[in-house]
């Protein structure tokens, strides 16, 4: 394993708040596995070994529905675990997940990972963190689709991939925008009349990046209670 890919496993969720020692030792019996877009990294149904950190590239989790439509559930990026909980007990997946670029896994074991629990119990503080943090972001997903516009909807997740806090920068669209369409819990027509909306806010789109100018009005833009608008007009 290369040192940057060691660095970016331990800031991952599962890892940041674990000793160094305990981190080292995880990633010294971690294996890593490379996905082309569209290759599938297991099926729901299938039993859980291993917990996977992202290294590179996207991965998103789905569900399909009895009616043949594809629920997405999450998706997620460099730095990012998922699978702690069901590799834990050794259950069935829930859902499936695919690649949706070409992407590098890091794959640890989850009995070996069990088998360092048992030895520092310290270390299941870290566990139960990174186990919370997933429920609030599930909550904070539920929350915008109840409580934003499609549109707020589509700011937040743009304010999600600028690696500043201010002033304006261009974003890579990391994804086809079906698949966007789908982590927002929208439809794609939705999504593309969404971008219209925010071109008020200093939002343009070209092709798949996002030029926005500036940071702080998009910002208070996702914040604003959708039934203020409502109230002024009355």
């Amino acid at each position: 394993m290369t040192e940057r890919n060691a660095d970016i496993a331990r800031g991952s969720l599962l890892l940041k708040s674990m000793p160094e020692e305990i981190s080292d030792a995880l990633l010294k019996g971690a294996t890593t596995r490379t996905a082309g877009r569209g290759e599938t990294l297991f099926l729901q149904g299938e039993t859980a070994h291993v917990i996977h950190v992202v290294l590179d590239g996207w991965v998103k989790l789905y569900r399909i529905s009895p009616n043949g439509n594809e629920a997405i559930v999450n998706v997620f990026t460099r730095g990012s675990s998922f699978g702690e909980a069901v590799a834990f007990r050794h259950g069935e997946y829930p859902v499936s997940a695919e690649a949706v670029t070409d992407c590098t896994l890091l794959q640890i074991s989850a009995a070996s990972f069990i088998t360092m629990m048992k030895e520092r119990p310290e270390i299941c503080v870290s566990v139960l963190s990174a186990t919370f943090q997933h429920l609030h972001a599930l909550v904070a997903q539920i929350e915008q689709i109840k409580a934003q516009t499609g549109a707020q909807r589509v700011a937040e997740f743009l304010l999600d991939l600028c690696n500043q806090e201010s002033g304006s920068c261009v974003v890579t669209l990391p994804y086809d925008k079906v698949l966007i369409a789908g982590r927002l819990g929208m439809k794609p027509e939705s999504l593309s009349r969404a971008f219209s909306k925010l071109r008020p806010q200093g939002v343009r789109i070209a092709k798949n990046h996002a030029a926005i100018e500036d940071i702080e009005l998009l910002r208070d833009y996702a914040d604003e209670d959708p039934a203020s608008a409502w109230n002024k007009a009355l």
